[in-house]
């Protein structure tokens, strides 16, 4: 990685990612897919897919890294996107890879997800994490991610009544 930047919140992440996928040339029509554990990333994944919905991608989320279950991220009005229909053959621009995969106990380790990007030559890698996990679960050695968003949550405040 050449350059780093630091910004902040939620739109800290949503704003490069949107950056990266415009200046990577993606037209509308062309495929991103969100490797990510289900349940944990899908939320994350659709999130993203919601900030470059404008874009006109085709979007889609695999669980763990069985792209024969990936689904359609399609906008749903008045709720967002939303993980729906099988999706077909993948041919990604950008792959997308969560770091949830990279977690303690999850069932998937780098080179399985090194073993789908090279499945699908040409495509940008593009990571997304939070608290440095690709870093700390060695994957950065593995993965050549063209674009790393690393996002901090801590802390976590929680307020109680009564």
């Amino acid at each position: 990685m050449a350059t780093k930047e630091v910004f902040h919140g939620v739109p800290g992440i949503l704003r490069p990612f949107k950056e990266y996928l415009t200046k990577s040339g993606l037209l509308k029509g062309d495929q991103v897919v969100y490797f990510g554990v289900p349940g944990t990333c899908t939320p994350f994944a659709e999130l993203l897919a919601f900030a470059v919905r404008s874009m006109e991608p085709d979007q889609v989320f695999v669980p763990f890294v069985d792209e024969a279950k990936a689904k359609k991220l399609v906008l749903i009005e008045g709720v967002g996107m939303q993980a729906r229909d099988p999706a077909g053959p993948l041919s990604p621009k950008v792959i997308v890879v969560l770091g949830g995969l990279s977690m303690p106990d999850v069932p998937v380790e780098a080179v399985q997800v090194k073993a789908v990007i090279d499945r699908h030559p040409g495509a940008k890698v593009v990571g997304v994490c939070f608290m440095h996990m690709f870093e700390k679960a060695g994957w950065l050695p593995v993965v050549p991610f063209d674009c790393l968003i690393d996002a901090n949550i801590d802390p976590v405040e929680v307020e109680k009544r009564g």
